[in-house]
């Protein structure tokens, strides 16, 4: 008795109950999500067909492995797909952007490869799912801009995406090369899986920092600005006073040019 008290008050005492307390946590928090996270036959399942797997995995060998790896571990080409989910398989496959054909600072938005279908993007993200999750391909309602309130969506967009794409989503340069692209092409779907992916430079805004029900919002407001008519005239790229600067000052100074050349010419003639 005397020993488990005399051990008790031992300086290290504490230290080792913290470290018990650390590992009991750590045992139980690891127990918890291995529960809760689905498996990766799960997880392919759950992004679509079983067989998908299968047929997206040929895909991969096929279009994607020279750079990715033959087990998308990644190489000196192309980064490790190991648990990027299918949403961007679908982004950056259905827009385009994959399979790179001349790597860059940024892989730019191009005519998809021919082999790119609806089904064969859904086959293709079936796989890269199974190998690790990550965010999965959103459904029609996540995406349905109709569902959405553009009002709160442009607080929204104003609050975390002018910086770079312009309040009105025409886009931007960065640095080192890299540049926001203009959202006047992406699709709703497309907007969508780039907040929760994350590609090129663009930050990764999860449920956590934005809701589903708000990116949809946030779409609502994209779609709805592309619509928008210009009652005053060209739109100019909507890029706002620059382009307007620059033009009041090419056209107003010819302008005033051609008239002091006109004024000259005709005082020469009268004389």
């Amino acid at each position: 008795m005397n020993r488990i008290t005399a051990g008790r008050r031992h300086p290290l005492a504490r230290y080792a109950v913290l470290l018990l307390a650390l590992g009991l946590i750590g045992g139980l928090y690891t127990v918890a999500l291995a529960a809760s996270t689905p498996r990766q036959a799960d997880a392919a399942i759950a992004s679509g067909r079983a067989d998908d797997v299968a047929e997206g995995k040929k895909l991969f060998e096929r279009s994607c492995s020279s750079c990715h790896g033959r087990n998308a571990e990644g190489t000196g080409q192309g980064p490790t797909l190991i648990g990027v989910g299918s949403a961007s398989v679908d982004f950056q496959v259905g827009s385009g952007r994959m399979p790179l054909a001349n790597p860059s600072s940024q892989a730019p938005r191009k005519p998809v490869a021919p082999w790119v279908t609806r089904d064969t993007l859904r086959q293709l993200g079936a796989y890269i799912q199974s190998l690790g999750g990550g965010p999965v391909t959103p459904d029609d309602d996540m995406v349905d801009a109709s569902k959405g309130d553009a009002v709160k969506g442009g607080e929204l967009f104003r609050a975390n995406c002018i910086q770079c794409h312009n309040f009105v989503g025409a886009g931007g340069a960065l640095t080192q090369g890299k540049y926001a692209p203009p959202l006047h092409q992406a699709t709703e779907r497309q907007i969508y899986e780039a907040m929760v992916t994350g590609p090129q430079a663009m930050p990764v805004f999860n449920d956590s920092i934005i809701t589903p029900e708000q990116k949809r919002d946030m779409i609502a407001y994209i779609v709805g600005v592309r619509n928008e008519p210009d009652p005053g005239g060209a739109g100019l790229g909507r890029i706002g006073p620059v382009t307007e600067g620059l033009v009041a000052w090419i056209v107003g100074l010819s302008l005033l040019s051609l008239a002091a050349i006109w004024i000259t010419a005709k005082r020469r003639q009268a004389k």
